[in-house]
C-alpha cells in the first residue's frame, strides 16, 4: 500500500464528509431572486427541512414542513439520499481507521488492512454519490423552475449550500478513490518446504562429483 496516498484520501474523504453534513443542516439551499422584482426588503430561502423569511433588518422566521406526504417526491429523496450519505461515511471512516497502514487498530496483517481499507474507500465512494445525486437533483429542479416562463411561483436560485454539496461530494469520490489505488495486490510468491528427515541436499560440486564417477 502507498502510505502518502492511502493518508491523502482518507484526509479527503473526513473532509468530504464533513463538508457534506454541513450542506445538510446548511439553510440555504435555495434563495429567492432579486432579479426583475421591485421589492427587495425580504428574502426567501429554504432547504430539505425547513422555509425562511429574512428582511433587511437581519430578524428571519422559519416555518418546519410539517407533513412529510406533503413534500414534493424530489425533496423527500433528497433528504433520505443525504442521510444516507452521511451514515455511509461515518461507516466509510471507522473501517479506513481499521485499515490505514499507520494505524495499530485492529488486524496486523498488511493483507487483512488494505482489504478493509480497500471497502473503506468503495463506502467513500458510494457516500459520495448518493450526496451527489440529490444536490444535482435538487439544483435541477430549481433550475428548471427559475428558466420556466409559465411559472407562476417564487422564483429561487441556487444556494451556498449546494456548492458546498458538489464539493464535499467530489471529495468523497475522490478519496475514496485515492483509498482504493493504495490498496496494491501482493503477488504471489513459491512457498518451498523444509527437507524431511534423512533427506540429503546435494550442492552442485557433488553433483558434478557424482556424474565424474559414473
Amino acid at each position: 500500500m502507498s502510505g502518502p496516498m492511502e493518508i491523502t484520501g482518507f484526509l479527503m474523504a473526513i473532509a468530504g464528509w464533513m463538508l457534506s453534513g454541513f450542506s445538510l443542516a446548511s439553510n440555504y439551499w435555495k434563495i429567492s431572486t432579486i432579479q426583475g422584482s421591485v421589492i427587495t426588503s425580504s428574502r426567501l430561502y429554504e432547504n430539505l427541512w425547513k422555509s425562511c423569511a429574512q428582511d433587511n433588518t437581519g430578524v428571519f422566521n422559519c416555518r418546519e414542513f410539517e407533513s412529510l406526504l406533503g413534500l414534493s417526491s424530489y425533496v423527500q429523496a433528497c433528504r433520505a439520499l443525504m442521510i444516507i450519505s452521511i451514515i455511509l461515511g461515518v461507516l466509510g471512516t471507522l473501517m479506513a481507521l481499521f485499515g490505514l497502514k499507520c494505524t495499530n487498530i485492529g488486524a496486523t496483517d498488511e493483507t487483512k488492512k488494505g482489504k478493509i481499507a480497500l471497502s473503506g474507500g468503495l463506502v467513500y465512494v458510494f457516500a459520495g454519490v448518493c450526496c451527489l445525486v440529490p444536490i444535482s437533483w435538487y439544483a435541477f429542479n430549481v433550475t428548471q423552475d427559475f428558466y420556466n416562463p409559465i411559472y407562476a411561483g417564487t422564483r429561487y436560485e441556487l444556494g451556498s449550500a449546494l456548492y458546498i454539496g458538489w464539493a464535499g461530494a467530489s471529495l468523497l469520490i475522490l478519496g475514496g478513490s485515492f483509498l482504493c489505488c493504495s490498496c496494491k495486490r501482493n503477488p504471489k510468491g513459491y512457498k518451498y518446504s523444509a527437507p524431511k528427515s534423512g533427506q540429503r541436499i546435494y550442492t552442485k560440486s557433488e553433483t558434478s562429483q557424482s556424474k565424474a564417477y559414473v
